[in-house]
């Protein structure tokens, strides 16, 4: 049973990975036997973790077709950044409303771990799996003091679906820019404890993804 549910778990991490930075692109099929050779996992494995990815978004069960990559449109995509927003406002007040020093601590560290790296990285930080690992854990450490693991769970999934469209659009214009000097704005604001201006900072920071997707689909809104 427990390697059961281990072989499980590594059927999500392998197959959201490679969702997340468009190796599955989007509409893709995803056949069984295909991915058990891709990944080398049984087939038992691969379909409950399919079916957990379809209630995170990542992917979508077609009557009588099997699953497939969750295709991506504009419409989605603002959906997904207008969900966030609400949970993550909502998450990010209450952690300023009772947030201690280690959560302080833990917001001062996400960021020199992301800056560090960007550093080091130049201009080929955003796209590069630790980056955006850590990325991702400097947004969590803001909301870390929520004191609900629902708002986290939420964000965690909206996140990824977010983080997707990124990926997709980076893939396309090769657009590597710097993305961490505007945290250090956004968690002062954090440990200074102004509601009005982190959140403020925080719900444009979360509409870039809108204006890069924007910038490089045709406004129709047509699925790619």
């Amino acid at each position: 049973m427990f390697e059961a549910v281990t072989q499980s778990a590594q059927a999500v991490q392998a197959l959201e990975r490679a969702i997340l930075r468009g190796e599955l692109e989007p509409g893709k099929p995803l056949r069984i036997q295909d991915l058990s050779r891709q990944f080398g996992i049984g087939a038992t494995p691969l379909r409950e973790g399919l079916s957990r990815l379809v209630s995170r978004g990542q992917v979508q069960l077609i009557s009588n077709a099997g699953f497939r990559v969750a295709e991506i449109s504009a419409s989605d995509l603002d959906d997904i950044l207008r969900v966030r927003t609400l949970v993550e406002l909502e998450a990010l007040e209450a952690s300023i409303d009772q947030g201690d020093s280690k959560w302080e601590a833990g917001i001062v560290a996400a960021l020199h771990q992301l800056r560090s790296f960007e550093s080091k990285a130049r201009n080929e930080a955003e796209g590069n799996q630790q980056f955006d690992d850590l990325h991702k854990s400097f947004h969590t450490s803001m909301l870390a003091a929520c004191g609900s693991p629902r708002l986290l769970a939420l964000h965690s999934d909206l996140y990824n679906q977010a983080f997707r469209y990124r990926m997709v659009m980076l893939n396309k214009v090769g657009n590597h820019a710097k993305v961490a000097d505007v945290h250090v704005e956004l968690a002062q604001m954090v440990l200074d404890r102004d509601k009005a201006a982190a959140t403020k900072v925080l719900r444009e920071h979360i509409q870039l993804t809108a204006r890069l997707y924007a910038s490089v689909t045709p406004k129709s809104g047509k699925k790619h």
